[in-house]
């Protein structure tokens, strides 16, 4: 077969020549994101076998229903696509089902809240100012419009989860579902604890392990698969696949979980990202990927450190995981500034409330940082240092428009080492 008549979808030349406006826009991200250190804790740079499924031919398909069951012609080829995913996962994950269509972890969550419980029932979940998630019971988010969500949280003395709480809510609250995960949380979660508390009050366990789920796939935590109901998660961040959701469940509920992803909570799959997290699972299936779940960890606590040296404190004593939540109260700058600060010195981190912050979500006192992405560039311990280093500086002195151009040189000159996506050698 003739190279013309394998062509699939991507061709930037054809891009640059059709619409030279969005490609500049295309190259000037590259260049951003190899220049700068990404240190956003939900970022990764997915492999380029993933992007090139992201642009194939495979986005043109409709496939409303699932594997054999379409609502639609022509879904012999897409149905193999699907199969391999879902086979995939059930294998990396140890898990009884699999579900690949959500379009997103928002999605994956909203697909969990229907397949077990109903509008005003009670849900106990962690609360977004102590790391959760918007979708855990955020007034302004559908969770906290529709449902009844009871809000756990950390205890004030370690910043670690109180399960006591935890299991005094359940007692008193007797709700149909629990929810452990968060998107703030530097520590490990007991789920063995947690599926106790489940069973005494019969609630659903349900873990919402989008941050973390990366570093399970690649055994370099503990899962939390035998004991939960239910696992929803993106298949980006730790993950490194393509932007979107999916959905390991025990056998029991498969049906429940099919029939709320589809008819309930959307259309058609993304085909091409299903096609994109099959092949980022088997990517995440080899030891290179397992050597690299444990460098991440390795990096984020070796940056911890190097943040607490510079007078930060990490709360609850540091991480576990590829995130590390920084007090920075200590440099007199509050998150907002810190983080308008850091990039302008070609830093890219956020601002996180801290747990009983005393400053709004919009200010905070508080800075997130995590290590997925410079990992995936080939940065081990002895450049977190230098990092950690980048950050302080940033925080404190970067207001300086001077000072803020120098570390940004000095942040080039090691991204320089440690290239994104680069230029194939001939």
């Amino acid at each position: 077969m003739s190279s013309s008549e394998k062509y699939y979808g991507p061709d930037f030349n054809a891009l640059e020549k059709q619409d030279p406006e969005i490609a500049a826009v295309v190259i000037s991200e590259l260049v951003r994101q190899r220049q700068d250190l990404q240190l956003i804790a939900s970022e990764n740079f997915t492999s380029a076998a993933v992007l090139s499924t992201m642009g194939s031919t495979l986005s043109n398909k409709y496939a409303e229903g699932y594997p054999g069951k379409r609502y639609y012609g022509g879904c012999e080829e897409v149905d193999k696509v699907e199969v391999i995913g879902i086979e995939r996962a059930k294998k990396l994950f140890g898990a009884e089902h699999a579900n690949l269509q959500p379009h997103s972890g928002a999605s994956a969550n909203v697909a969990v809240y229907q397949a077990f419980t109903k509008p005003g029932d009670t849900v106990l979940a962690m609360s977004l100012p102590h790391g959760g998630h918007l979708t855990h019971g955020s007034k302004v988010n559908f969770s906290g419009k529709w449902f009844n969500v009871v809000s756990y949280g950390v205890r004030q003395d370690n910043e670690l989860i109180d399960y006591d709480q935890l299991r005094d809510l359940a007692i008193e609250h007797k709700p149909k579902m629990i929810c452990s995960g968060a998107t703030a949380y530097p520590s490990l979660i007991d789920f063995e604890k947690v599926r106790q508390i489940c069973d005494e009050v019969g609630a659903i366990m349900w873990v919402d392990a989008a941050h973390f789920i990366g570093l399970v796939a690649g055994k370099a935590i503990p899962s939390p698969v035998p004991y939960a109901d239910v696992v929803s998660f993106t298949t980006h961040k730790v993950l490194r696949g393509p932007r979107g959701g999916m959905i390991l469940s025990k056998e029991k509920h498969a049906a429940a979980i099919d029939k709320a992803i589809f008819p309930g909570m959307q259309g058609g799959p993304i085909m091409s990202a299903v096609a994109g997290k099959a092949v980022a699972l088997k990517e995440c299936a080899t030891v290179e990927y397992q050597n690299y779940a444990k460098q991440v960890i390795e990096n984020c606590q070796e940056l911890a450190r190097g943040l607490e040296t510079a007078g930060m404190r990490a709360v609850s004593g540091g991480t576990q995981t590829h995130l590390a939540l920084i007090d920075i109260r200590s440099t007199k700058v509050n998150g907002k500034v810190a983080d308008e600060r850091c990039g302008r010195s070609g830093l890219s981190l956020n601002k996180n409330a801290i747990p009983f912050d005393p400053e709004t979500p919009a200010v905070t006192s508080g800075i997130r940082v995590g290590t997925a992405a410079i990992t995936t560039q080939g940065m081990g311990k002895s450049e977190m240092g230098q990092i950690a280093s980048f950050i302080a500086r940033a925080i404190k002195e970067g207001d300086d428009e001077n000072k803020a151009k120098s570390i940004r040189s000095e942040v080039h000159q090691l991204t320089a080492k440690f290239p994104v996506y680069p230029e194939p050698k001939n």
